[in-house]
């Protein structure tokens, strides 16, 4: 028996599979637990419509990321860090500040990114920071650490 399934089946398939299997599987386990369901004419038509705008919806959300990665590109973040009298920086910039200006600036809303910073910024100057999008986009931002 041919089934769509609707969930992730350990062992079987992923969500929006159609795979062969057995009539008693299906009838005693997948069907009763809303893991699948037939793959009917009516259904497999619904599941290729699905599928659709699920890739519309992933190639539009490509192309956001990809202009939000061209705009980090270009732009530059300050941060004003105070300094003691030898020039030592009181404090830090660290991802979750940066991540705070992404957010005020509008590049992020509340999606988190991966920002690439082993550790703190503790120098004065232009650092260049690596910014992980989703669907594997990246890009370089650039950090202003002034003295404050």
């Amino acid at each position: 028996m041919k089934v769509i399934l609707l969930e992730d089946v350990r062992s079987m398939g992923h969500r929006h599979d159609v795979k062969d299997v057995s009539d008693g599987y299906a009838r005693n386990f997948l069907f009763p637990n809303g893991l699948a369901e037939p793959a009917t004419p009516a259904a497999l038509k619904k599941l290729a419509a699905t599928k659709a705008a699920h890739d519309a919806e992933e190639k539009k959300l490509t192309g956001k990321l990809q202009e939000i990665a061209r705009k980090l590109k270009e732009t530059k973040i300050e941060f004003e860090l105070k300094a003691d009298k030898t020039g030592a920086a009181f404090g830090s910039v660290n991802k979750e500040s940066i991540l705070k200006a992404l957010r005020e600036h509008g590049f992020v809303t509340k999606e988190r990114v991966e920002i690439g910073l082993k550790y703190p910024i503790k120098d004065f100057g232009e650092h260049t920071v690596s910014v992980d999008l989703k669907k594997g986009i990246t890009a370089e931002l650039t950090i202003v650490v002034k003295r404050g």
